[in-house]
């Protein structure tokens, strides 16, 4: 009898034991292209038991893994014909624990939705530093790092109700899309307030705020023409995410035996990846090696890896009603992967814009990762990415305006950029900027002038590209990367906290230095938006000459001419040599003045000083 109870306390136990924990994704939709679901079922060794669905549902595969906490179950959603239904985890007939799941509705148009493009300014916050519009959540119980905005590296509450308070201020600068570092649940110790080490892919860090408050943030702005981008990360997880925490599998992750809890450096080369003449260890080392100890470097070659990954994003797309998605780290993902990634997810939604993160600096490299390249042809691959970031122009704009003007230095290395744009198959989709989170601020590069700032912000307006700018740069916001590391860079906008002794998100409480930035910044977007010729028109670009770079955007029905004087002193151009362009206009009007200038003969243009001037 003795026996009898401990086979029956065991049997008990075992069943205690085994229970759905968790499920993702949580639900799904009915009538997506890719009817194909895998539900990732969690609990302690449940592998050990049976999955069965309600409702007479037919499993399509089932597969069980290493680890006997995970069972992936794929199922047809075109098959399913009712709202909701359960996932039974069985023991022989008996039902030891259920999981009730949802297919929604999509919205109507949900796969035709639009996304950014050439038409668009996209603007680009770190939402911890930008606005803090609910102090209740600036520290959570059951999150670990708390609220501290003494510590240039801690959490300073910024959250996403401060960016929704905001948003008229963003609109009316003339920004057209939101580009939010990641907001997803990023569950560190310290230094988590940047969210690249992310400890949940279905969660919004409760610091920020709710999953439902970030879709709330998308209605909104779509609901003004806006879109939200999330930056998404492929490359790698945080090392406390619940699934790093109890791998699936070992080769979820790539595991370097030789290091401290797989932990081995990524050489950050990765230009191994189109190679040809690459060493095998140094591509290894570029691309499967960890950013950082505290970031494990995520297997794309795993089925499982990719489909967890690919369905995420989706999800994020539909449920929050998303106009885009920015990639980070893009070169260092197993590139055969992330081309069916790309896929996925433009075969869903068409016209959906994906922008990836392609850290380069030819445009010869940089052009092999966008979609249709003749580059990536070249070397046998289609990275199926529409859009990439424009780094050579990145790079080399402050050498530009820094350098003094010889053959091969100063202006002409903007021309020079260009001079490579045949490379790229898709030339109005991308992403152009001289400034992010991770770089210099560039009213720090230049002491915050704002001549060099409108000469840049005048540039990547007016050139093809959809330009994007970095919250703070347009009230003059400066930040030293080199003495006071990423945290300087990241600074707080001022007025987004309560005790804020100013506020540069009201115009009328804005220093006269902060209202030359904005004023010049408000003029300059929102005066793009309306110019088709300037989001799809062509270029004709004129050989720098003096320290002036001159270019003609055109088309069918308009025409306008930028001129950007690098030069110290006043330049008078003599207008003979843009003939061609000019195509025997008599007027011309400066966007940003409202001065009308004879085109006749001769222009002059001050020093330091840009123009854009529609004839």
């Amino acid at each position: 009898m003795k026996k009898i109870y401990t086979i029956f306390a065991l049997s008990a136990a075992s069943v205690a034991f085994s229970q759905i924990q968790k499920v993702e994704p949580a639900f799904w939709w009915k009538g997506m292209k890719n009817p194909e679901l895998q539900i990732l079922v969690y609990g302690k060794d449940i592998a050990q038991h049976e999955i069965e669905l309600s409702d007479g549902i037919q499993v399509k595969d089932i597969q069980k893994v290493e680890n006997p906490n995970y069972i992936f179950v794929t199922v047809n959603t075109n098959e399913i014909n009712v709202p909701k239904f359960k996932i039974n985890l069985k023991k022989g007939k008996k039902s030891i624990s259920s999981y009730t799941y949802e297919l929604k509705q999509r919205v109507p148009g949900s796969a035709d939705r639009e996304s950014f493009t050439s038409k668009d300014v996209m603007y680009l916050i770190m939402p911890d530093r930008f606005a803090n519009g609910d102090e209740k959540n600036d520290s959570r119980p059951d999150l670990i790092e708390k609220a501290d905005r003494s510590l240039p590296n801690g959490r300073h509450g910024g959250d996403l109700r401060g960016i929704i308070n905001n948003l008229d201020y963003i609109q009316n600068l003339g920004a057209t899309s939101v580009w939010l570092t990641p907001v997803n649940e990023d569950n560190e110790k310290v230094y988590s307030y940047h969210g690249y080490a992310q400890t949940d892919l279905y969660k919004i860090d409760g610091r920020y705020g709710t999953n439902e408050e970030y879709r709330e943030l998308s209605q909104k702005l779509n609901k003004r023409n806006m879109k939200l981008v999330m930056d998404y990360v492929t490359n790698h997880w945080g090392v406390s995410h619940w699934i790093i925490k109890d791998l699936p599998s070992k080769d979820w992750i790539h595991w370097f035996d030789e290091g401290k809890n797989g932990f081995y450096r990524s050489n950050y080369k990765t230009t191994t990846q189109f190679d040809t003449n690459a060493s095998e260890i140094d591509k290894k080392y570029a691309l499967d090696g960890w950013f950082d100890t505290t970031m494990p470097d995520v297997n794309q070659k795993n089925p499982l890896v990719l489909k967890y990954l690919t369905q995420n994003a989706i999800w994020w797309i539909e449920y929050a009603e998303l106009g885009g998605l920015r990639v980070d780290t893009y070169p260092y993902n197993d590139k055969e992967g992330m081309a069916k990634w790309a896929k996925a997810i433009t075969d869903e939604y068409p016209k959906f814009n994906i922008v990836g993160e392609t850290w380069l600096y030819t445009a010869g490299q940089i052009s092999a990762w966008q979609k249709s390249s003749k580059t990536g042809e070249a070397a046998g691959y289609n990275s199926n990415l529409p859009s990439v970031m424009d780094f050579m122009l990145f790079s080399d704009m402050p050498k530009a305006l820094k350098e003094k003007e010889s053959w091969d230095n100063g202006m002409i290395k903007l021309y020079n950029v260009f001079t490579s744009d045949f490379l790229y198959p898709d030339i109005n989709n991308l992403l152009v900027f001289f400034e992010n989170h991770d770089t210099e601020r560039w009213n720090e590069i230049f002491n915050a002038d704002p001549k060099a700032y409108k000469m840049a912000l005048t540039l990547i307006s007016t050139v093809r590209g959809i330009p994007q700018i970095y919250y703070g740069s347009e009230v003059g916001m400066r930040g030293d990367k080199t003495k006071g590391g990423d945290a300087d860079i990241r600074r707080d906008f001022p007025g987004g906290w309560k005790s804020d002794a100013q506020n540069a998100f009201n115009p009328s409480s804005q220093t006269p230095e902060q209202k030359e930035f904005y004023q010049f910044s408000q003029k300059l977007l929102n005066w793009r938006k309306g110019k088709e010729v300037i989001h799809t028109g062509k270029t004709k670009n004129y050989v720098p000459q003096e320290g002036v770079f001159v270019y003609f955007r055109y088309d069918a029905k308009d025409n306008v001419m930028v001129v950007i004087n690098n030069n110290e002193k006043d330049q008078t151009l003599d207008l003979k040599r843009f003939a061609e362009s000019l195509n025997g206009v008599a007027k011309g009007k400066d966007v940003i003045s409202g001065k009308e200038f004879s085109m006749e003969k001769s222009l002059t243009v001050p020093a330091k000083t840009s123009m854009i001037i529609e004839l």
